[in-house]
């Protein structure tokens, strides 16, 4: 195959005596497989031929080939597991050559140019990486799309199995696409792309065979009960590992020794752009896409809210200034027929992979557009927080109505009686649970009506006068921080695949890579009374929900983004002080007595 003798010149010499190496291990494991057998075989013919005659070899022979036959029985059966076994594949949105003829025609070049197979097909992933992927074993064989070298004008359609050593699939990263240029996208791809040329030689592809063989039947042996498969797997995997990785190490330096001519002093730059996606990813999930995500909503069009997210970034940082200038340049998802429907499928994948949704849009997991994500998951997520929190009130036994002080304000509470259930009724009412979209919201339900000299229902004057902390302990905090938390926790739960149909988030309700670790008690507490004052500002004040592309929600005051809640709700729920929240209230007009709406 062209590229793979001139390629042998850079790295792959080094990676090709690790490959051997590796296979030398497999030949090893084989050879102790047939030393039974081949002992029974010299026993069976020296006793045919009369050379071993009498007592004990009639025994001795026998418990040979019993003990030839069992290890000919279970080795057979584990080079089965492992030759059948079919490794992991990385989760991916498939690019058929119809649905990006010039992508195609972009990698096929580069192929040309650096005298390397072209990749069998091109999939999406939706994270700042690319990388190629061997799908040619077994069960993947038929999932493997070849790229047609007869041009631009050919489809890459799903066609039979792919003859083992077929080139692997090409895996990009999706904000790439719609960030980077084309040229930067071409100087970025060039060393992945160089990767084929190392992977057609024969040695390394069957040394990697082998170690993906082992890892999935180690795989095998855990999930099926198989247990006596795993072990002998991991052993193999041990005697192989330090040859393997070296093997991959002298793959990548032969690509990027193959790709030194190509764009190279582009790529330095598209290499800051690298840099610069991952971030500006990174926040948008975290962020803006997680949020929804916990709500049963997923933003259909992550990929574009990248650009806008890098932008924003690139704005506000004075070293990414220059970088804007280049949005006048050719986007690389102009190489895709229809963007729009790419960056939907790969939203979609985003969701399932990082926080474990359903692979299918549905009535409790339905997509949301950005012109609609302030109305529709802003203020949705704060107003469910607010009646999460009330609810932990009523579940506190937390009066909803007192006369106010002098001062306009409640005097603090009495100390929380013991705590009741959930679902129960405080002095609030009854808790109502409701929400359409899969997850078990609260809300404080048929409150007393207001009394002449006080108020009731779900105010924020009944929040700060809870919190507010004369002793300064903090005890009141951390009793209504455990009972959120709680009820965050059964929420969660309610939310598995055990909880039905109408709650379920399908069979990836665990995600692949959890975007967020666990939240303290505290940090859920000002989560919620942060929520509870943006519905009372909006209700109240005129405030509107927002949108900030690098950190989520906001809320808006006459257009403008107000960032100085944070420090005054952490001064409120860490310290009992309310004095720094009320002032920043009375500034905007905010009515804490008046009732918020809630979901």
């Amino acid at each position: 195959m062209s590229g793979t003798g001139s390629i042998m010149e850079a790295g792959v010499p080094s990676a090709r005596s690790r490959a051997l190496a590796v296979l030398r291990v497999r030949s090893r494991a084989l050879a102790v497989g047939l030393l039974p057998a081949a002992l029974a075989v010299v026993l069976v013919a020296a006793r045919t031929t009369g050379r071993l005659a009498g007592d004990p070899w009639p025994t001795v022979t026998l418990v040979v080939c019993a003990v030839a036959a069992l290890v000919l029985l279970v080795g057979g059966a584990f080079a089965a597991v492992v030759l059948r076994a079919s490794p992991a594949v990385t989760p991916t949105v498939p690019l058929s050559e119809a649905a990006a003829p010039d992508l195609y025609r972009l990698v096929r070049d580069l192929a040309d140019r650096m005298d390397v197979p072209p990749p069998s097909a091109i999939a999406l992933t939706p994270d700042c990486d690319s990388w190629l992927e061997d799908r040619t074993h077994a069960a993947h064989r038929r999932d493997a799309v070849r790229m047609s070298a007869a041009g631009a004008g050919s489809t890459a359609e799903p066609g039979p199995e792919s003859a083992p050593g077929a080139a692997p699939v090409l895996v990009i990263g999706s904000p790439f696409l719609w960030w980077m240029r084309v040229a930067e996208l071409r100087a970025v791809l060039a060393p992945v792309v160089a990767g084929t040329g190392p992977s057609a030689h024969p040695d390394i592809a069957d040394a990697r065979g082998f170690v993906r063989g082992l890892d999935a039947a180690v795989d095998v042996g855990t999930r099926r009960g198989l247990g006596w498969i795993a072990p002998p797997a991991r052993l193999l995997l041990r005697l192989c590992r330090t040859d393997a990785a070296e093997m991959e190490r002298g793959v990548a330096a032969a690509a990027s020794e193959r790709a030194q001519g190509v764009d190279y002093g582009l790529r330095i730059v598209a290499q800051e752009q690298v840099g610069l996606a991952y971030a500006g990813w990174d926040r948008l999930l975290t962020r803006v896409a997680l949020p929804a995500w916990r709500m049963g909503r997923w933003p259909a069009h992550l990929d574009a809210g990248v650009v806008s997210a890098l932008t924003e970034l690139s704005r506000r940082d004075r070293l990414a200034e220059g970088f804007t200038s280049r949005l006048g340049e050719r986007p690389a998802c102009d190489l895709l027929e229809q963007p729009g429907l790419i960056d939907e499928a790969t939203s979609l994948l985003a969701a399932r992979l990082f926080h474990g949704g359903p692979a299918e849009a549905g009535p409790d997991w339905s997509p949301v557009d950005w012109a609609a994500y302030p109305e529709e998951v802003v203020d949705r997520k704060w107003r469910t927080e607010a009646a999460r929190l009330h609810a932990a009130l009523d579940a506190l036994a937390v009066p909803a109505g007192l006369p106010p002080g002098p001062s306009g304000a409640t005097a603090s509470t009495a100390p929380a009686a013991p705590a009741a259930p959930a679902a129960t009724s405080g002095a609030g009412g009854p808790v109502a649970r409701s929400g359409s979209s899969g997850h078990t919201t609260l809300a404080a339900a048929d409150s007393p009506p207001p009394t002449a000299d006080g108020f009731a229902g779900p105010t924020l004057e009944r929040v700060l006068g809870y919190l507010t902390d004369l002793g300064g302990e903090g005890a009141a905090g951390e009793a209504l921080a455990g009972r959120i938390s709680g009820e965050l926790a059964r929420e969660e739960r309610d939310a598995g695949p055990a909880a039905g149909a109408g709650k379920a988030r399908g069979a990836d309700a665990v995600p692949l890579f959890p975007l967020q670790p666990p939240r303290s008690g505290r940090d859920l507490l000002a989560d919620h009374v942060t929520a509870m004052v943006c519905c009372a500002a909006v209700d109240s004040a005129g405030a509107t929900p927002g949108l900030d592309w690098l950190d989520g929600p906001v809320l808006l005051v006459g257009g403008d983004r107000r960032s100085d809640l944070a420090p005054r709700v952490l001064c409120l729920v860490e310290e009992g002080n309310p004095e720094p929240l009320r002032d920043w209230l009375s500034a905007l007009g905010v009515r804490p007595e008046k009732p918020v709406r809630l979901v």
